[in-house]
C-alpha cells in the first residue's frame, strides 16, 4: 500500500503496514454473493510513533503488527458485510481502537467483483476521534 497521499499532518509520521492480507468471507449485495466466501485483499497503513520500542527493543512499546492481523483475520472471516466500503470503516474502527494508533489507512480490494479488472476496491483514510477526512 502506497502510505504517501494521506492528510499533510501525518506525512512525515512512523508507520506500521500490512499489505496484501488475503482472507474469504461472505461479501456482496447480490444473492450469489451471499452463498459463498469470497476472497478480499486488505492492506492497512497505521499511523503511529515507533521510536520508543525503536530505542528500548521492547515489543509493548510499540502497536503489535501481529495482534492487529489476528483480528483483523478473525473479523473478516467471520463477517458477511454486504459493501466493502462498510467493511473498511469497521477495520479503521477495530485498528484506532488499539493505544498508540493516531490514524489509519485501509484499503480494502475485492478481485471477483469485475470481470477484466484485476481488482476493485475502496480505500479510506480515518484518525482517531474522528469519522472521517474529506477535502
Amino acid at each position: 500500500m502506497d502510505c504517501k497521499n494521506e492528510p499533510m499532518r501525518y506525512e512525515m509520521m512512523d508507520k506500521i503496514f500490512i499489505d496484501d492480507l488475503l482472507m474469504r468471507c461472505i461479501i456482496g449485495i447480490f444473492p450469489e454473493e451471499r452463498i459463498h466466501k469470497q476472497d478480499v485483499i486488505v492492506s492497512l497503513c497505521l499511523y503511529t510513533d515507533i521510536s520508543g520500542a525503536a530505542k528500548s527493543e521492547n515489543i509493548g512499546d510499540t502497536v503489535s503488527y501481529k495482534d492487529i492481523q489476528e483480528e483483523i483475520m478473525a473479523m473478516v472471516e467471520a463477517s458477511s458485510f454486504q459493501l466493502v466500503e462498510t467493511m473498511a470503516s469497521a477495520l479503521a474502527d477495530l485498528c484506532l481502537a488499539h493505544e498508540g494508533i493516531e490514524a489509519v489507512k485501509v484499503r480494502v480490494d475485492k478481485p471477483s467483483a469485475l470481470r477484466f479488472c484485476r481488482r476493485v476496491g475502496v480505500e479510506i483514510f480515518r484518525i482517531a476521534g474522528q469519522k472521517e477526512i474529506t477535502g
